[in-house]
């Protein structure tokens, strides 16, 4: 590409631009105001323009695709290595710039509608910590008085006007109705979880790819609405392996002199989207009648959770394939999903 290349560092209201003007050869290293940044490029012919894959950066991307630019939106931790001395706004637009000109893989940039997407899905993920820190407050606050129940939420609820009326003779009548707030603190995040999925169910009502991979055993709704706005143009990864590798569902390696080692699992990507992937294979090994001669195989000789990894591998790599094959043939009927899993499985 023979477009000038330009490394760019966003920040909340100032945004370091570093280039080498191609006519003049100067090394050119300004701060641009936010209001003032897409004019900058305005009248500009086009260029490679490179940034961190970081807040913000899609809306500047998609801006100055719009504008004529090509933008290459970097993983901050690839950026990294090009950094030579100090952490500095100055510093990070240079290693951007150096690193923007390396043959890299680069981050899909990804459409309004899969940002609020995974909005939707951030909220969710948010919401269900705040459900899990009240929960366990509130069980560690009653075995201090003797009260201990079974696990799961469920049980916690149905168990809490017997516990409270028991306690009610014993204890400060303050105590009692700051429990029965926290109570209904959690009942008020069980209903605020239910409206976020229902709206997440909405906003995927309309996408068919959405439909086809959620039908894969171990992908539910949620896993396929999560899945295809985290993977943004799934022809950014070359393969189904590939979009494993980035989740984080492949075994990290260690080596040398022609010596591979395999270690866990890489945990890399999307923590989120890898932890949705595992909890479904788990649902999967766990009420499935009738599983695969593969999974089968493979229960004899490894730990249950390790099949759980292997079977969200499987699940991703199709996962992948079912979006791509959508995107290349809309027209076209998409294959049974769950039919295709458990036959790469077999």
């Amino acid at each position: 590409m023979n477009s000038m290349p330009v490394g760019v560092d966003i920040a909340k209201n100032v945004v370091q631009v570093h280039y080498v003007d191609e006519e003049t050869g100067e090394i050119l290293n300004k701060a641009v105001k936010r209001a003032k940044f897409l004019d900058f490029f305005a009248n500009r012919a086009p260029c490679l323009i490179g940034m961190e894959a970081s807040g913000g950066a899609h809306h500047w991307a998609r801006q100055l695709s719009d504008m004529g630019h090509h933008v290459k939106l970097m993983p901050g931790e690839f950026v990294k290595a090009f950094n030579i001395r100090n952490k500095n706004d100055t510093a990070d637009a240079h290693a951007i710039w150096r690193a923007v000109q390396q043959p890299s893989k680069a981050v899909a940039v990804k459409t309004e509608g899969q940002q609020a997407m995974l909005a939707l899905h951030r909220m969710r993920s948010q919401l269900m910590k705040f459900r899990l820190m009240q929960t366990n407050e509130l069980r560690g606050l009653l075995a201090e008085y003797g009260e201990v129940m079974g696990t799961g939420r469920a049980r916690l609820v149905t168990a809490m006007p017997g516990i409270l009326a028991r306690l009610s003779e014993r204890l400060p009548t303050v105590l009692i109705e700051s429990l029965r707030e926290q109570l209904g603190e959690i009942d008020r995040i069980e209903k605020r979880i239910a409206d976020t999925e229902r709206r997440i169910r909405e906003l995927s009502k309309g996408d068919p790819a959405v439909k086809a991979i959620s039908d894969i055993p171990g992908v539910g709704l949620l896993t396929a609405t999560a899945a295809v706005a985290a993977m943004g143009d799934a022809k950014a990864f070359r393969s189904g392996r590939e979009f494993a590798a980035w989740v984080g569902l492949v075994p990290r390696q260690t080596g040398t002199g022609g010596k591979v080692l395999l270690h866990g699992i890489s945990k890399r990507g999307d923590k989120y989207l890898r932890k949705l992937l595992v909890n479904g294979a788990h649902s999967v090994l766990l009420h499935s009648k009738e599983p695969s001669a593969w999974i089968c195989e493979l229960k004899k000789r490894r730990p249950k959770n390790v099949v759980s990894v292997a079977l969200a591998n499987k699940n991703c790599t199709s996962l992948r394939s079912t979006r791509a094959i959508w995107l290349l043939w809309p027209w076209m009927p998409l294959p049974s999903p769950a039919a295709t899993v458990w036959r790469s499985a077999g």
